[in-house]
């Protein structure tokens, strides 16, 4: 008699948890078609499913379920080729980084490369490279880039004019900033060895050389500088002479006045010695 109560009991709290889970059902459902009435109502356009990423997936990534999810987008304002079927998405290789929240698009996947072109007498050899170590993510397949190893106290140039074949920026326009980061380089072959060793060991940094700059150019800023100094030297050897001049006409104007000094006073000592004279008669 105990055992069936306690099967009613369970039956009916079986039929309870079933008609919760309905009820939860059609109340998502519900929850759902108003949503959708919402956003038909305040932008006037159907509703679709396309796949979005979930993360950032980097370049070159195989794409796994995990990476990516289904939301409803109002198709008019849906990206166009945008992913809608699984198979076109999952399994498939990035050519370009996809960021989190994206809409994926098939031109994700498309220019796909099995192999690059690698110059005769080099290797293709690929580093780690974050976007701070590359020129802010600047270098590009087919520039050119010096090299250079930089440990806890010291920095070495490895190599210079380096041809890039190939880098994780693919077409996204910016290299990510994880350690999935990569330059590829044609290198040539005894540099190689060197090259990997010191990826290991320190980091390596990529520069972007300038212009060089032309031998008439640098000649002719030599001569304007030089022009430039003589011009400077000449207005103050001229102020310099114009100075003593100066100098040499004052000393000569104070020698004048007191040679005239000098012979106002003898005359002055002359008169007065014929004044006493003519005294001196006159009392005899």
């Amino acid at each position: 008699m105990k055992q069936k109560r306690m099967t009613i009991i369970a039956v009916a709290c079986g039929v309870v948890c079933a008609a919760c889970v309905a009820i939860f059902m059609m109340s998502v459902q519900g929850e759902a078609e108003a949503a959708r009435a919402e956003a038909l109502a305040r932008y006037g356009g159907e509703q679709v499913e396309a796949y979005v990423a979930t993360r950032d997936i980097v370049a070159r990534e195989r794409v796994d379920l995990s990476a990516v999810e289904t939301k409803l987008w109002v198709a008019d304002f849906l990206p166009e080729k945008a992913v809608r079927a699984a198979s076109d998405v999952v399994g498939k290789t990035a050519t370009s980084a996809i960021y989190k929240g994206e809409v994926i698009t098939t031109g994700r996947f498309e220019s796909e490369r099995d192999s690059i072109d690698v110059p005769s007498g080099t290797q293709a050899v690929s580093v780690p490279a974050k976007a701070v170590q590359a020129v802010g993510g600047a270098i590009r397949a087919g520039m050119s880039v010096d090299i250079y190893s930089s440990g806890d106290s010291t920095t070495t140039a490895l190599a210079q004019n380096v041809s890039v074949l190939d880098t994780s920026v693919g077409n996204s326009g910016s290299m990510v900033s994880s350690d999935n980061g990569w330059v590829t380089l044609a290198v040539e072959p005894e540099k190689v060895q060197e090259l990997i060793a010191a990826s290991n060991r320190t980091t390596l940094y990529f520069t972007l050389p300038g212009e060089p700059v032309q031998s008439g150019d640098a000649d002719s800023e030599k001569n304007a500088g030089k022009s430039e100094g003589k011009g400077e030297n000449e207005s103050s050897s001229s102020a310099s002479a114009a100075s003593s001049s100066s100098s040499s006409t004052s000393t000569s104007s104070s020698s004048s006045a007191s040679a005239s000094s000098s012979s106002s006073s003898s005359k002055l000592a002359s008169g007065t010695s014929a004044s006493s004279a003519v005294e001196g008669g006159d009392r005899r």
